[in-house]
């Protein structure tokens, strides 16, 4: 079905709107700064504010009230709605880049399993649930079903997208096809195959099939990750990694095509979040040491989530390329930063729940906010603060714009 002139209308007004965000000489300050901070030299830390409850900042905002009838249209209206928004009200160190990505249409044939899993709804406009993954990994037989994925690219379908995109925003916006980054997240797929409470107990029990099924993932995503590579399907504007910006003037690495990006070019991701209460020894045994290899071969690595680090670190630092490790909610702040003692970016992580709470304590989000700075000023710890996984602020919006403002006069006091 064609686009109708009027989804077209309200795209390319949102896009010049947004292209007039994007060509503020404060945009390539923001680059710069993010760009110190990945070479461990920053000016000052780094705020950002991502994976945002949007469902609760629609309600009754006129500026997010979709208009386009059109899926795809809607996809873009949404984005620039989004960031158009952020950059209004809680901006601190975000940047908004002159042009739009076109994802290319990657065909992933997957791992050969289906999930299997029961879910609980909170908040019905909210796309935030509650998962419980029913075990399907059991025997050998079951792990030899994880397979190794096929990648291809449907060139046609890519073609499709990009003249669409050119179409909507020619002569306001260029559009570049992007694509993928390959996230090292062994354990959260395995989790999801085998569920929480017997993936622990599996480590214990039957140490040796624990083994066997986290060898044949790493060879499932290996073989994929060269797939994606020897068909040129990496990201080449990959300006994001985990919620940070991830501009750096030390990637793409030399001999660089961007008609064919390798793993090397750019930045990758890791964590395993199921090992929140598992020791360091076994944390190192079933985690770091099955991720080195893949690790190595990427540009940049940023590791962690939700997971407390600060205990880990002597096994965290056998990862090659690190460059920025997260610091959940649940670490201890000054721990985390003598462990880290300046050689990798601290990636602070606020507790989200200070959003959520019957009133926002401003005092509160201030000192926890100061606690962090403070302990990187005396350790020398390159500091970003990233407030993330935001599933409500009891639809009170003016509370992300406070947190934004008050970690702003932190960071530049």
């Amino acid at each position: 079905m064609p686009i109708s002139q009027k989804d077209k209308d309200v795209l390319r007004l949102l896009a010049m709107e947004y292209a007039e965000i994007a060509a503020l000489p404060e945009q390539e300050e923001s680059r710069a700064r993010w760009r110190a901070l990945n070479a461990l030299k920053p000016k000052r830390p780094l705020v950002m504010i991502d994976q945002v409850c949007w469902n609760e900042l629609e309600k009754g905002e006129k500026t997010l009230e979709m208009l386009c009838e059109d899926e795809t249209c809607r996809r873009y209206e949404e984005l620039l709605r989004h960031r158009i928004y952020q950059w209004h009200n809680f901006r601190v160190d975000m940047v908004a880049d002159p042009y739009l990505l076109v994802r290319k249409a990657i065909v992933n044939s997957g791992y050969g399993i289906k999930i299997q899993e029961e879910t609980l709804v909170g908040d019905p406009t909210n796309d935030v649930l509650a998962h419980r993954y029913i075990d399907i990994l059991k025997t050998d037989e079951d792990i030899e079903r994880i397979t190794l994925p096929t990648i291809s690219h449907d060139v046609a379908e890519t073609e499709r997208r990009m003249e669409l995109a050119d179409d909507l925003f020619h002569g306001i916006l260029p559009v570049y096809a992007e694509g993928a980054a390959p996230v090292i997240q062994i354990w959260d797929y395995i989790t999801h195959c085998k569920g929480v409470e017997s993936s622990l107990y599996a480590m214990i029990d039957e140490p040796e099939f624990v083994h066997r099924m986290v060898s044949r993932m790493v060879w499932s995503l290996s073989g994929m990750m060269d797939q994606m590579e020897e068909q040129g399907l990496l990201a080449t504007h990959q300006t994001i990694i985990h919620c940070t910006g991830a501009y750096t003037d030390e990637l793409p690495a030399p001999g660089y095509n961007p008609e064919k990006p390798r793993l090397k070019d750019i930045w990758s991701m890791g964590l395993a979040q199921l090992f929140c209460n598992v020791s360091g020894e076994m944390f190192d045994e079933y985690e770091i040491e099955y991720i080195k290899p893949l690790c190595e071969r990427f540009g940049m690595i940023y590791y962690g989530c939700c997971d407390p680090l600060d205990r880990k670190m002597e096994y965290v630092e056998k990862i090659p390329n690190l460059r920025k490790v997260s610091m959940s909610p649940w670490v201890n702040i000054r721990r985390g930063a003598e462990a880290i003692a300046g050689r990798y970016v601290y990636s602070r992580k606020p507790n989200p729940s200070l959003l959520a709470s019957d009133a926002f304590n401003e005092d509160i989000a201030r000192r926890d906010l100061i606690e962090a700075k403070e302990a990187c000023d005396e350790t020398g710890c390159p500091l970003e603060i990233i407030m993330k996984d935001i599933s409500t602020i009891r639809y009170d919006p003016a509370r992300l714009s406070r947190w934004a403002e008050i970690a702003m006069d932190v960071v530049e006091s």
